[in-house]
């Protein structure tokens, strides 16, 4: 959210409290919303504990995404992080959740990327290891922690690193075939070499895009050579 968004969430969350008790567990939650960047291991807590009683409904919310939108004034996918993140902790990392009242923990979306890690099986031990390692013990912010995800996620997929890399190369073939047309005195085979390239790309790009034959229609294709 932007910085006035954010002011008028703030503003909403404190006319909700002051018809609140302090002592509810409403007005906690949104105590721990207001201070959200500091403090996202209480929200996160607080959360997991609405959502898994439902005390939601009894507040005049249809669900938990409405309650978050509504009332907390979080997105459903932070929402979600956040439970992720927090059950992750609690479950993989429980001593951690002590320093909630030392120094900050790291970034919730670090933690998520650390949990996702966790689950998704094409990650080995010392991969996790080093991503661990990163997030919890380094610090590193969540740009170069999402950037060593990415790295390793790409290790393991290769085909969407390609397809990537060539979107990547064709978008700026095409920035520098723009930019040639304003120079005066290009020569010629230049500018015919970009265009060339271009078009290159463009097929390579399509190649990608199209959808892989099925393991039943290779099969059958291979014994029908076979045969021949």
């Amino acid at each position: 959210m932007d910085q006035e968004n954010k002011t008028k969430g703030s503003q909403h969350i404190e006319q909700l409290m002051q018809q609140l008790s302090p002592e509810s567990e409403r007005y906690q939650v949104l105590a721990t919303a207001k201070q959200f960047k500091s403090s996202w291991v209480e929200l996160g807590e607080w959360l997991a504990k609405i959502s898994s009683n439902k005390r939601f409904s009894e507040w005049g919310f249809t669900s938990f995404e409405d309650y978050c939108a509504r009332e907390v004034r979080i997105r459903r996918q932070t929402a979600e992080k956040l439970l992720l993140a927090f059950r992750f902790l609690e479950r993989k990392e429980p001593g951690l959740l002590e320093r909630k009242q030392g120094r900050p923990l790291p970034d919730y979306r670090s933690v998520d990327l650390l949990r996702q890690a966790d689950e998704e099986k094409h990650f080995s031990m010392a991969e996790y290891g080093e991503l661990r390692q990163a997030v919890l013990e380094e610090e590193r912010g969540h740009p170069a922690v999402a950037k060593q995800f990415r790295d390793l996620t790409h290790s393991h997929q290769p085909e969407q690193k390609t397809v990537h890399q060539h979107r990547n190369a064709l978008m700026a073939a095409k920035r520098l075939a723009t930019g040639l047309q304003e120079i005066p005195d290009i020569p010629c085979e230049l500018s015919q070499a970009i265009e060339l390239l271009i078009d290159f790309l463009q097929e390579r790009q399509e190649t990608w895009k199209a959808p892989p034959e099925t393991g039943n229609k290779r099969d059958s294709q291979q014994a029908l050579e076979n045969s021949r």
